[in-house]
């Protein structure tokens, strides 16, 4: 009897050696997925940075798959330095004086790290709580490295640069803190939605 234990445990720990390799390439393969955003002028292809900022991506992804980007806009636009979207209020016209103090219904933690925001990266916007990310997110229009450490950057385009920079030169005029970021026409994201990473040609 204790044979045949040993012999069972011997084949079955075997088994599952030989299937580990198989499983992480499936995990893998299956977590592997990207955001496609899709504006008036195009769309843009985000990778995720999962080993960066793996919460700020999973808050992400949940509200993306929920349709709860589909209707809003990039609501601040400030030239050379980034666009930034996310607000559900912006799916609302009537809402335009409070565009841009939005969130969802949860906060993500800080996930703060040595990644560099420069032309492309995405990133979480905040309150001056480091907690208080939840919804918006901008998209850096160049370096901006007063940025770096201080806010939760977690992917990067890999396609749409083009895109990103036209409606990096939309024009502005002045909001309701006389910052020249309101876009005068309004820029909006019809879909955000998140695919497999090898559908994307």
């Amino acid at each position: 009897m204790k044979t045949f234990l040993l012999s069972l445990i011997t084949t079955t720990a075997a088994l599952s050696l030989a299937a580990a390799p198989a499983a992480r390439a499936a995990d893998e393969k299956a977590v592997k997925e990207v955001a496609v955003i899709k504006t008036a002028e195009g769309e843009m292809v985000v990778e995720f940075w999962l080993e960066t900022a793996p919460q700020t991506v999973a808050n992400f992804t949940k509200l993306a798959k929920s349709g709860f980007y589909d209707g809003t806009a990039f609501h601040r636009i400030i030239k050379g330095f980034m666009i930034q979207g996310g607000d559900p209020l912006s799916k609302d016209a009537s809402q335009e004086a409070r565009w841009g103090t939005g969130s969802s219904p949860e906060n993500v933690k800080a996930e703060f790290s040595e990644r560099k925001h420069e032309l492309g990266v995405i990133s979480m916007a905040r309150t001056a709580n480091p907690d208080s990310a939840s919804c918006q997110f901008f998209i850096c229009l160049g370096p901006t490295p007063q940025l770096d450490g201080k806010y939760a950057c977690f992917g990067k385009l890999i396609k749409g640069e083009d895109v990103l920079k036209k409606l990096g030169d939309t024009p502005v005029a002045a909001g309701g803190g006389g910052e020249p970021s309101k876009p005068t026409a309004r820029v909006g994201v019809e879909s955000v939605k998140i695919v497999a990473a090898d559908s994307i040609k």
